[in-house]
Order: structure tokens, then sequence, then C-alpha cells
């Protein structure tokens, strides 16, 4: 019995990896463009269980994104160092596993959004499937994957629109191409870390095609995203709190510069992982901006 449940222990402990659990900055980077449509959706008054709805969405959605890639990438991740060791690549899960694993994150997450008996928010969860299941398949043949992954990583705006207004208006879309450039921008940091690899194996990236100018290209992405970002401040009549919290957002896009400019694969992890920063900047001020006109 023992044996039995050591045994339970150690492929749950795999599915963990393999939904990277144990790396929490993929959900952040999914929940802070979320937060900030359901903040801005809701007039700053969310109700808590749409609130919640999205929260734990953006968590399966997420495990679900990490399975499905690594299982497209299970060819590949074997002959990356960062990536050898994850459980498709090691072999220690099998794809049929890793495939049932998806379906039960799916299936999951479909049956979160039903409380809200919402037909549109029903409807956007099928293009959203679709972009979260194949963005690992892009890298073999678009030139900057990172782009489609800003989609499937924001998402989560349009959805919220829909289930807070019945509608998906301009803004959303603003927010949601807001989020794509700043897709790119962390995205390219952290393929650049990879960069010699996946030249060496074929796949395409946004590092690989910025080339020498990636260091220019990830900081003209953030200044795009802070500028959308503005722009909707704007149409919105928001007030300086929020400009504040973008103030804070360009600071800590000025400090990724001095993590990147050199190239270092370590520093620029490191500024891939700081976007969290960046993005509870955003979503601070959003909050006090809120709070502030009552």
């Amino acid at each position: 019995m023992e044996l039995r449940l050591e045994q339970i222990k150690e492929r749950l402990d795999l599915y963990e990896k393999l939904m990277r659990l144990d790396k929490p900055i993929g959900i952040l980077l999914l929940l802070w463009p979320t937060l900030w449509g359901l903040w801005l959706s809701a007039g700053g008054r969310p109700h808590w269980l749409v609130a919640w709805i999205f929260i734990l969405g953006t968590v399966l959605m997420r495990s679900a994104g990490c399975v499905i890639n690594d299982f497209a990438d299970r060819d590949f991740d074997p002959h990356v160092e960062r990536t050898k060791n994850r459980p498709l690549a090691a072999r220690k899960v099998s794809t049929k596993e890793a495939m049932v694993l998806f379906a039960a994150l799916v299936v999951c997450s479909f049956l979160l959004i039903l409380p809200l008996q919402n037909w549109l928010v029903v409807g956007l969860s099928v293009p959203a499937l679709f972009l979260a299941a194949s963005y690992p398949f892009t890298k073999r043949f678009f030139a900057i994957p990172q782009a489609y992954l800003g989609i499937a990583f924001g998402f989560g705006i349009p959805m919220v629109y829909a289930a807070n207004t019945g509608a998906v208006p301009l803004v959303a879309w603003l927010l949601l191409l807001a989020n794509v450039f700043w897709a790119i921008a962390y995205d390219t940091e952290y393929a650049m870390v990879d960069r010699e690899d996946d030249l060496k194996i074929g796949i395409k990236t946004s590092a690989i095609t910025f080339g020498r100018h990636d260091v220019a290209a990830v900081m003209a992405c953030y200044a795009i995203t802070l500028a959308l970002l503005a722009l909707i401040g704007y149409g919105l009549l928001l007030g300086l709190a929020y400009y504040a919290g973008l103030a804070v957002a360009a600071g800590i896009a000025g400090y990724h510069y001095t993590l990147i400019r050199t190239r270092e694969p370590a520093k620029c992890f490191k500024a891939f992982l700081h976007n969290n920063w960046f993005g509870l900047a955003v979503f601070a001020g959003l909050v006090a901006d809120f709070l502030i006109a009552g």
C-alpha cells in the first residue's frame, strides 16, 4: 500500500512539473492582462464570482498550454539544455498521459465558465482553446511566434469583457493588442536565453528573427505597450494614479534594458521573470485609480 501511494505521489509530481505549477511566472503573465480587462470592464468593481472563475480559468488554461507545448516540443526539448529534463522530454511521462491530462484541463476550464450563463463567453472559449492548443506548433513556421502567444495569453480580455458587459468593445481589442506587444517583449527576452540551441534545432523565435536588433525590438515593444495603455487610459478618462502605474512600468522596462543589453542568458532570463512586476505595476495603478475615483 505504501509503495502504491509513493508511485501515485511520483506521478502527481511529474504532472505538476508538466503543468509547470512549480513555476508560476507563466500563470502571472497570463493573469495580469486578464485582471486589467476584468477591472476595466467592471468599472473597478468586478463581481467576486466572475473574478474567481477567470482567475481559476487562467491557472487551468496555462497548465493546459504547458502540457500541449511540451507535447509539441517533445522531440526538440531533449536537445535544449534548459528543457531537456522536462517530463515528456525525459520520457518520464507518456504522450498518452499528457493528452489525457490536457483534455481533463480543457474540460475543467469549459465547465468553469458555464455558471456565467453567457453564450458569448462560451463562443469565445472556442478560439481561446484553439489559440492555446496551436501556439506551440507556430514555432515551426512563424517568424515571430511570440505575437501569436500574445493573442493566446490575452484572450481572457475579450472573454472577461463579454462576461461583464455582454459585448466586446474596441477598448478590449486595444487592450489585447497592448498585451501582444508586451508578450513579444518578454518572450523575446525568454527566447534570447535559448537562441543558440534554437538555431541548432531549427525552431523560429523572435530573438532569431530580430537578430542583432533584438534589444531595440524588445524596448520598442515595451514602448508600444505603454503607449497603447496610455491611449486606453485617455479614452476612458482614467486619472493620475493609472498613469503613475504606467510610469512605474516604464521604469521597470528601463531596468530590463540594463539586463538584456549584454545578451547574457542568465540576465535575459532574469528580465523575463521580472515582467511580473511590469504587469503588477499596471494593475496596481488601475486599481488605485478606481479606488480614488470612488
